[in-house]
């Protein structure tokens, strides 16, 4: 009896929390048409020292540097605004599926829908601003193929699988966002995207880390088994593919060559580390990897914890 009142206390804690944050998202709802005004610079948009090549010499001049700022915004934008396209079709899957509509945690995801919707609008304005020329090669031919693949069949219908993923979708540009929005070098338009991106990101973060433990709880064994061994993976693949190959060949760099070099340079490998620390964090204290708690092998190597 004790157990099955902790079960039903934990369930009031959550959806109280739940609640809550509905209740912040109803109270502030921004429309960037409307309440961001203004638009992007004509050029550079971010500092060098938060570019990707950042800590690399390749003899790129003012000019290259400056290019290459534009496209790898344009190419965080991007990815940003799929990323939310996976998040809103896996959220809506959830609330169809839902066997209880009033359930606080469904009304939750509907605000999300709607701010998620909001911020893809806003990227896809700045892209319609910087007019990139880099073409996504992971969005294209057998890499865009298995990517779609890999949504499809292995995390749309896996929400706890899903909720990992939202949780390092929402930490890793929100550390690269937060590092553009404090640097007085970045472009006024852009800082001002970044901290109301930011905020919203705050509650989503809030959300997933909530309700992580009881998917966990209820998620089949092989669910349970991607998280611990899949998601590191695909988190990777999900922070490597924010700046694509074609970016570094827009400014006169060898693609691939140059998105290795990067993808393993100490700089890029410290802010992967750092934004994904906290992703294990809440795994590990929803209880992923069992009554050990330790994490394994390829999570280690996800945050810096194990060889590379």
């Amino acid at each position: 009896m004790a157990a099955i009142a902790g079960v039903h206390l934990g369930r009031r804690h959550v959806d109280e929390t739940v609640e809550r944050l509905s209740s912040v998202s109803a109270r502030r709802v921004i429309e960037p048409e409307v309440d961001l005004p203004g638009q992007l610079g004509g050029g550079r948009l971010i500092a060098d020292d938060l570019l990707s090549v950042a800590g690399l010499d390749f003899g790129l001049t003012d000019e290259q540097r400056a290019l290459l700022s534009r496209e790898e915004v344009a190419a965080i934008a991007d990815e940003g605004t799929r990323f939310e396209a996976v998040l809103t079709a896996g959220f809506s899957l959830q609330i169809a599926q839902s066997a209880d509509l009033t359930d606080p945690r469904i009304t939750y995801l509907l605000h999300e829908l709607g701010e998620e919707t909001r911020h893809s609008r806003l990227f896809i304005s700045l892209l319609a601003t910087i007019k990139p020329t880099a073409r996504n090669p992971f969005e294209r031919g057998l890499l865009g193929f298995l990517k779609r693949r890999v949504v499809h069949d292995l995390i749309l219908g896996r929400p706890a699988l899903m909720d990992v993923l939202v949780l390092a979708g929402e930490e890793i540009p929100d550390l690269i966002q937060k590092r553009m929005a404090e640097h007085p070098e970045t472009d006024p338009y852009l800082r001002e995207v970044n901290r109301y991106h930011r905020q919203e990101e705050a509650r989503h973060l809030a959300f997933a880390r909530t309700v992580l433990p009881e998917l966990l709880a209820t998620a089949p064994r092989r669910e349970r088994f991607l998280v611990r061994h899949a998601a590191p993976l695909l988190i990777e693949i999900m922070f490597d593919s924010l700046v694509h190959p074609d970016v570094y060949r827009s400014v006169g760099l060898p693609g691939w060559r140059t998105w290795w070099t990067v993808k393993r340079s100490p700089q890029r490998l410290a802010l992967r580390h750092e934004a994904t620390a906290p992703v294990l964090a809440a795994v590990t204290a929803a209880g992923g990897f069992g009554h050990r708690r330790r994490p394994t092998r390829r999570w280690r190597v996800l945050v810096g914890q194990g060889p590379q």
